[in-house]
């Protein structure tokens, strides 16, 4: 697999060619969410609102209202934690066709508790009206603006950026509520998102080599959350169901999967990855990883307590099939 920069940044700017009524709204972080191309090439659109991000929602609602289509960008945790009155009563609640883009979703950034947004999912879930994508690559990046496109109401991306893994098809892109099928099995099923797909990608190869038949789901839109793919892969699960997400495991894709099981009245056994009713602290995105059992040896151990025995692979196991490298000056910067 290969590895591509600033792809956001370039579909904007040519998603919005023949769109004038696209606007772009920054909250004083124009370079770390990759939308200075955008000023450049269309300096009439772009509205700098600093940090004032309550402002920035309500005046996203307002323009709104006058047929203008917002596109939001901030880091997430100043999103949905500072204007989150403002993002229900100015957008949500008129159902208002504004797309907000959140990044450094979870632990992909070093700033600790100020700046990873850990629930962002679970709160934004609650909010009637609202639809929910993840990111998890290249070519779901460059599909969400295609598919927020078609919603009438409020979006919420969860946004990576700079150097990003394509790990799917450029032809192939996101479809809205459909989860990507990465691999057939019957042994037990995993189901990931975001950066934990990578991850989860790793340990599935390593795990079909020995012996473990996993199906593995790759999920982008987190809400809605209705997919058969899903329903179908559990049922035919026969040791259960493994959730791997860069969240909190109350409110997000563990919970999305666990309530579609309970409502199609699934007896099937679900373990969830993801942070355990914990805020995180400080580091590396490959340390927190590790430290939060949130990489490919967790997504293992997490199947080898699903299937009652030892499966042994190993970390060396896991190196050869790394699907992506990623340099650590693109992965580390924390603003």
């Amino acid at each position: 697999m290969t590895t591509e920069t600033n792809v956001h940044s370039r579909n904007l700017v040519r998603f919005a060619a023949d769109k004038p009524e696209i606007v772009v709204l920054s909250g004083d972080l124009t370079g770390s969410t990759e939308i200075r191309a955008f000023k450049d090439a269309y300096p009439d659109r772009f509205f700098s609102l600093g940090m004032a991000e309550q402002n920035m929602m309500s005046w996203a609602g307002g323009m709104a209202r006058e047929g203008y289509l917002p596109h939001v960008h901030t880091f997430a945790v100043f999103m949905y934690r500072r204007a989150l009155d403002q993002i229900e009563m100015s957008i949500a609640y008129p159902n208002l066709r504004v797309r907000m883009f959140g990044f450094l979703p979870g632990i992909t950034t070093p700033g600790g508790v100020s700046h990873q947004a850990i629930d962002d999912i679970a709160v934004l879930r609650a909010v009637p009206n609202m639809t929910i994508f993840e990111m998890g690559d290249a070519t779901d990046v460059e599909s969400v603006l295609n598919l927020a496109h078609d919603i009438d109401g409020p979006v919420y991306v969860r946004m990576i950026r700079k150097e990003i893994p394509r790990l799917f098809p450029s032809d192939k892109p996101t479809e809205y509520n459909k989860a990507r099928v990465l691999s057939k099995g019957t042994d037990v099923t995993v189901v990931s998102s975001g950066i934990m797909t990578e991850e989860a990608m790793r340990a599935t190869a390593c795990l079909q080599t020995k012996g473990v038949s996993v199906e593995h789901l790759h999920v982008s839109t987190i809400k809605p959350f209705s997919d058969e793919r899903v329903i179908l892969s559990a049922a035919r699960s026969r040791q259960g169901v493994l959730t791997v997400e860069n969240h909190t495991t109350i409110g997000g894709l563990g919970t999305c999967v666990a309530e579609l099981m309970a409502e199609h009245g699934m007896a099937t056994k679900l373990r969830r990855l993801g942070l355990r009713d914990t805020y995180a602290h400080g580091a590396s995105q490959h340390y927190l990883m590790s430290e939060y059992n949130l990489d490919a040896m967790s997504v293992v151990r997490a199947v080898e307590e699903m299937v009652g025995e030892p499966i042994g692979v190993t970390e060396n196991d896991l190196a050869t099939v790394r699907i992506s490298e990623f340099t650590a000056t693109a992965q580390l910067e924390a603003l």
